[in-house]
């Protein structure tokens, strides 16, 4: 198996989604030790945002396409063949402001691609859309300051980290999604300790 570590903060040592990251891939390894790793990073490298040349490539035929926009899709022709080529994704992400920090933002706006990742059923837009990432899987890795986002939850209502990455990917046809999210940073003490416990313990029974 191939898998993809995504990593999204923008801290280093002190980021909790990169231990997450990390003891996902300590454990994998110690029952899947012919498994091969590649690493992703959108926190401490930057992605570029899309522009108007990518649009204009993204959109036409490949033999339609100008010599400045297929350049604009270099980084995103590198992306979406990597997502094409691995079989396991693992997203690792704090959450920034209820939602996902810029660098994976611009990363997923690099893949979301038609006729690569998506497209239309019909051929036509029509919002019936079809994944193309086809049997893949997906750990989500989460780590969040407060609690409650789970759904009918006090904070459900403005997750928009996990919910969006579950539904983004998800259109791109990865169905078989786990979430692992660790709560309660900003509290801190025995509150916070719980927590980690909780998800650590839980990241090792994952196979």
């Amino acid at each position: 198996m191939k898998i993809l570590i995504i990593n999204a903060s923008v801290r280093n040592e002190r980021s909790y989604s990169r231990k997450l990251t990390r003891l996902f891939v300590e454990n994998w390894k110690t029952k899947y030790p012919l498994d091969v790793f590649t690493y992703r990073e959108t926190g401490m490298d930057r992605i570029p945002p899309i522009n108007e040349f990518w649009i204009a490539g993204a959109f036409k035929k490949p033999s339609d396409r100008t010599e400045e926009s297929q350049k604009a899709l270099e980084l995103s022709n590198e992306l979406v063949k990597e997502l094409k080529e691995h079989d396991i994704y693992v997203i690792g992400t704090p959450m920034y402001n209820w939602s996902i920090p810029s660098g994976l933002k611009a990363y997923i706006d690099q893949v979301m691609r038609i006729h690569e990742t998506w497209k239309f059923r019909s051929g036509v837009p029509d919002g019936d859309y079809v994944g193309l990432l086809e049997n893949k899987k997906m750990f989500i890795l989460s780590a969040r300051g407060d609690t409650g986002y789970g759904e009918n939850e006090k904070n459900g209502s403005i997750n928009f980290q996990t919910t969006y990455l579950k539904h983004i990917f998800g259109i791109m046809g990865v169905r078989d999604i786990n979430i692992f999210s660790l709560d309660n940073e900003e509290f801190g003490g025995e509150v916070f300790e719980n927590s980690k416990n909780k998800i650590f313990n839980a990241i090792r029974l994952i196979e």
